[in-house]
């Protein structure tokens, strides 16, 4: 049996460690607790992948039935989390992949839009989105321009800003280089934004409302449980 080592630069081995240790003594309950504590993190990344509930539910059952089955590769290099994001990620993709008939999705690939180039200078938000919209609204709204997202800056974005993995750790579930990993959630984040801003100001005309100062986009995110 393999024993698994401290993460390099940890004092002490994560609380994961001890949980697969007793998994692979035979103590399948311990991961039931595995499953507990991250299901709705594996299910949100699936979801955003795939944009489909019933995919994402399969997707997140089978990243944890293949992570059962592959626990003893798992050699404690990474964050158990970190590891089973990977394994669930890649599910997601190749979910696509059958979806698409064939059509191979890779996180390498460039993707180009109907929009172009990011612009960088983006416009002021008018009125303040919180003063027409409820915290459940808001959140939807992120949710579904999220969505709109390219999937390789999406994905990006989700495991960086909505699951809050460290660069590097994205940068080792998606096999990229932490230059990459920061240019795609740079132009995640300015895409988002945009998007967003566009949103606002076209519900503004629609309802003919009156100009007014309003917060950062960071605020509209922060509330709605995506941070900077």
């Amino acid at each position: 049996m393999a024993i698994i080592q401290p993460i390099a630069g940890e004092l002490e081995p994560h609380p994961d460690v001890a949980l697969v240790e007793r998994v692979r003594g035979g103590d399948v309950s311990a991961y039931d607790e595995l499953v507990r504590k991250y299901d709705r993190q594996i299910f949100r990344i699936a979801q955003h992948i795939t944009q489909n509930r019933e995919d994402a539910e399969d997707v997140m059952q089978d990243a944890f039935l293949k992570a059962y089955e592959k626990l003893e590769q798992f050699q404690g290099n990474s964050k158990f989390y970190t590891w089973l994001v990977r394994i669930a990620v890649n599910e997601s993709l190749m979910r696509l992949r059958k979806r698409r008939t064939g059509k191979m999705v890779s996180i390498d690939e460039d993707i180009v839009t109907d929009e172009g180039s990011v612009p960088r200078d983006l416009a002021d938000w008018a009125p303040d989105p919180e003063q027409n919209y409820g915290q459940a609204e808001l959140a939807e709204i992120l949710r579904k321009t999220i969505q709109g997202l390219p999937q390789g800056f999406r994905i990006v974005f989700v495991l960086r800003d909505v699951e809050g993995l460290s660069t590097e750790e994205t940068a080792e579930t998606l096999g990229l280089s932490i230059p990459a990993v920061k240019s795609r959630l740079l132009r995640a984040r300015l895409q988002l934004r945009e998007r967003l801003s566009r949103y606002f100001h076209r519900k503004k005309r629609s309802k003919d409302a009156s100009p007014k100062e309003a917060g950062s986009v960071e605020t509209i995110l922060g509330k709605t449980g995506v941070e900077k």
